[in-house]
């Protein structure tokens, strides 16, 4: 059997990046001085790393967040937001997201929040945990059209699925009793099995009145609020400091 053909034969099995690295290997004389081991560990190793470089690239696509460009590396510390930058890092490594708890980022308008909770969610999926991003309206909607398609619990399930959810804008505006229902299903589904991140401008103690109903308030705090680490960005003073969209050059509608 020809190179060639063994060289077709892979880009048939779709494996172009082992056919391409063999065909480099053909044409490197230098090769022909290491072991058929060493050659073929080089392969597989070559192979091996696309594949992880690819796994990656979808898991970032899928999150669908709101500021890809977001980096753990280009959080800004010296703004006056007086964030803690070993404690940051120590998130970034992913070891919540093992033990199953979860963030919970607060500040105001402008402090960097979902830049802070995209830039931990770059991390998630660089370490290879399933992500998603959506504004809690946004998938309250989504949540609403899944019950009128009888598909509510089908959705409920996808959601379950994410090893890290970011919910940005958390409890904006005050919910509906089906809202708050709805949004009681998902926490439940998630609680000790994966994590999430709350984004907020109002710190949990200001969570309570966004409910309907005490009952339902409690549920869903309890489930949230004691397995959480809170990052609370301070005050931003305009006349002396520039707001995280400035900094990252964010305009204001994204």
């Amino acid at each position: 059997m020809t190179n060639e053909t063994t060289i077709n034969k892979l880009i048939e099995m779709r494996l172009s990046v082992l056919a391409d690295a063999y065909r480099t290997q053909l044409s490197d004389h230098s090769m022909q001085e290491l072991s058929f081991e060493d050659r073929f560990g080089l392969l597989v190793d070559i192979e091996y790393n696309a594949r992880k470089d690819n796994k990656r690239k979808r898991l970032i696509k899928r999150a669908a967040f709101d500021q890809p460009q977001a980096n753990i590396h280009d959080i800004n510390y010296t703004s006056g937001r007086k964030l803690n930058k070993s404690f940051i890092e120590r998130l970034s490594t992913c070891e919540y997201i093992q033990d199953k708890h979860n963030i919970i980022i607060t500040g105001a308008t402008g402090s960097g929040k979902s830049y802070l909770s995209c830039a931990l969610g770059m991390e998630a999926c660089k370490h290879y945990f399933s992500t998603k991003y959506i504004r809690l309206p946004e998938l309250l909607s989504e949540l609403a059209v899944a019950r009128g398609e009888g598909k509510f619990k089908e959705t409920i399930k996808q959601y379950q699925k994410y090893t890290l959810l970011i919910l940005d804008e958390w409890l904006l505006v005050k919910l509906t009793e089906t809202e708050a229902r709805d949004l009681l299903e998902i926490i439940h589904a998630r609680h000790h099995k994966a994590s999430t991140i709350f984004c907020s401008q109002f710190a949990p103690m200001g969570w309570y009145n966004k409910f309907p109903e005490g009952q339902i308030a409690d549920a869903i705090l309890d489930r949230i609020v004691h397995d959480s680490y809170l990052i609370e960005i301070q005050y931003i003073d305009k006349e002396h400091d520039k707001s995280m969209r400035e900094i990252y050059g964010i305009k204001e509608n994204s």
